[in-house]
């Protein structure tokens, strides 16, 4: 069987780009990756993992790409996509893994080719990991990886795509721009947003009181610090794209925090015992749906191979 794309260009070479070409070479899904970072250190290390060719600059990167994939933080969306444009093989497919995708849209779209396919997509996977030496052939297993389509776009290039993501082990589903937004800001962005906020008050009380937080951290506060050790800059970028999406989302959960204090100061146990069920049930639920496993490890899991 041919390979989907022939020639993959990766332009920045962190977590999700390593662990894509990692996930091409293991099933035969390319002839050639192609990529590009910004760090010198990071294109040496590239080169000896998983890149047959690693490029200086961006613009040599695509050249002849079939497939070119933006995995750099949405702030540099925009620069990179002029850039490349002059570069892009007519007919070849540009797609990025942000995060966020009105602002990615919004920064790449105007300098895309009219005969080149602009397909935007993120994966929702990861770790608290970053780096070339980050990623591993099975981030994507029945992960869900979401694209967002926009008005025009060829139904033969979408399900390539499609066709690639699925072969490195995703699901694959298409939403709209603004609802993928939305939906991101619920599972992904408030989220790590209040991991961070609940490590700077532990981090307070550290200091101030000089008591063992860390010494004696929970599983609870453990899994809070994992997701708030994630990469800076891109969770930088990833606020201030999608501020109305999670400022939205922030509002809820501070009506939702109030009712929760009400309820506690008032000791209205009932209360807090049918949501504390209700929420329970979502655990359940992401569980069965094959999206993580209900065995324990205490926030002690193994770091991910290859790092």
């Amino acid at each position: 069987m041919s390979a989907p794309y022939p020639r993959v260009a990766l332009i920045g070479l962190g977590l999700i780009a390593s662990s894509m070409a990692h996930a091409m070479r293991a099933g035969g899904l390319c002839d050639e990756i192609v990529g590009h970072a910004k760090s010198a250190e990071t294109r040496a290390i590239a080169r000896d993992l998983f890149c047959d060719r690693v490029c200086e600059t961006a613009a040599e990167a695509v050249q002849g790409a079939d497939l070119v994939v933006l995995a750099v933080p949405v702030g540099a969306m925009a620069a990179i996509a002029a850039e490349i444009a002059p570069h892009l093989k007519p007919g070849c497919t540009v797609t990025d893994v942000g995060s966020v995708k009105g602002a990615v849209v919004q920064a790449v779209g105007p300098h895309i080719p009219a005969d080149v396919h602009f397909i935007p997509g993120h994966p929702m996977a990861g770790t608290e990991y970053s780096g070339p030496r980050s990623g591993f052939a099975t981030l994507f297993q029945n992960r869900w990886w979401l694209l967002t389509p926009l008005d025009g776009t060829e139904p033969a290039a979408l399900a390539r795509l499609e066709g690639l993501l699925k072969a490195m082990g995703a699901q694959v589903d298409a939403m709209d721009v603004a609802h993928h937004d939305l939906v991101v800001a619920v599972v992904s962005h408030a989220p790590h947003l209040i991991a961070y906020t609940m490590v700077g008050v532990a981090d307070h009380m550290r200091r101030v009181s000089q008591s063992e937080i860390i010494k004696y951290s929970a599983a609870g506060f453990r899994d809070f610090t994992r997701i708030a050790a994630s990469d800076p800059t891109m969770w930088r970028d990833v606020f201030l794209t999608n501020k109305e999406a999670v400022l939205d989302i922030l509002g809820r959960f501070t009506e939702e925090l109030f009712m929760l204090q009400r309820q506690i100061r008032m000791g209205d146990g009932d209360a807090l015992h049918a949501y504390f069920t209700r929420t329970r049930a979502i655990r359940r639920g992401i569980i069965e749906a094959g999206q993580d496993t209900a065995a324990p490890d205490f926030g002690r899991g193994a770091k991910p191979a290859g790092d």
